[in-house]
């Protein structure tokens, strides 16, 4: 096992190296210069003088391989994803006070989505073609034709409008408050969490059906052993492995999905970081993001790929 986990860390490199290259290359490539901006929000004579020593300064006046060059460098020697080029802050730094909140928000929408996909997956598949089965198919329909962002921006326009109430502004870190930080965290992690359960709730019960039906639930049954025990011990064990990688394949969507609520929940996260960074053409802010994000989403499929075995015995042999 360790031996695995070593090639698929190693197996890691290569790709991250490619996807530097594509957003390092991409960001640049957006309309706008950040030059400009800067120039225009400071008052300054657009001359080009004037351009070609803030394009020195900011170390833009290099061809593009040459900046990825010395970019790569102080990130593999030295760790560091330089610096913002408006701020001057460190790229790490910045992250750091922004990744909390959005793993926070990621998580909890994660749980509350398999709280409520699994169980609900699960009973209506035993419960198949019952009024409860209908009711949970109709929810998970209904979740997928709904958008988290359109559901997000209902949430914040009606109460506002029926009965005076609106989400907190005014972000509360966990660490300082944590009863007033769930508050504000709850209604963006139910809603992105319930989103999340709709495909994983159908999947759930569609591979429950197809174990149930196998041969040796029937031989169990035919044994006498209870239904509880036929579910805990083999149906669900056997049922979860295509819903696990199925989890792993939404963690963009996960991700993705936090970026918006971040933004209409006014949220200081990862998602209001990079929002900021893409419309100032803050290019080492972006590309950090982007390079934290990637890998993150390459370690939880890792983390998937490992829960096989801790589901399902025969994996961990082979």
């Amino acid at each position: 096992m360790q031996a695995y986990i070593l090639r698929r860390l190693l197996a890691l490199l290569p790709t991250l190296f490619i996807a530097s290259v594509i957003v390092f290359a991409i960001v640049r490539m957006v309309p706008g210069d950040v030059v400009d901006l800067m120039l225009s929000q400071n008052d300054a004579g657009a001359n080009q003088r004037t351009r070609d020593q803030l394009l020195q300064t900011l170390g833009l006046d290099k061809p593009m391989w040459q900046q990825y060059g010395i970019w790569i460098g102080q990130l593999a020697f030295h760790g560091d994803l330089s610096h913002s080029l408006w701020q001057g802050d460190s790229v790490i730094s910045m992250i750091a006070t922004r990744l909390p909140v959005t793993f926070e928000l990621g998580l909890l929408a994660m749980l509350i989505a398999l709280s409520v996909a699994i169980p609900v997956g699960v009973y209506s598949a035993v419960k198949q073609d019952a009024a409860g089965d209908y009711i949970a198919r109709s929810f998970s329909l209904l979740m997928l034709a709904m958008p988290s962002f359109w559901i997000g921006t209902m949430v914040t326009v009606f109460p506002s409008i029926w009965w005076g109430w609106s989400p907190e502004i005014h972000y509360m870190p966990l660490r300082e408050d944590p009863v007033q930080n769930l508050r504000q965290m709850i209604i963006p992690a139910a809603i992105l969490g319930l989103s999340l359960s709709a495909i994983t709730m159908r999947m759930t019960r569609t591979m429950m059906l197809e174990v149930l039906r196998q041969d040796y639930i029937r031989t169990a049954r035919a044994k006498g052993m209870k239904e509880s025990l036929i579910l805990t011990r083999h149906a669900i064990r056997n049922g979860l492995i295509p819903v696990v990688t199925l989890i792993g394949a939404q963690t963009p969507i996960l991700i993705g999905g936090t970026v918006i609520l971040e933004q209409i929940f006014v949220l200081p996260g990862m998602g209001m970081l990079l929002l900021d960074a893409v419309n100032q053409r803050d290019y080492p802010v972006v590309t950090g993001v982007f390079l934290v994000v990637g890998l993150a989403v390459m370690l939880i499929n890792l983390l998937v790929d490992l829960s096989y075995g801790l589901i399902d015995p025969k994996v961990r042999q082979r």
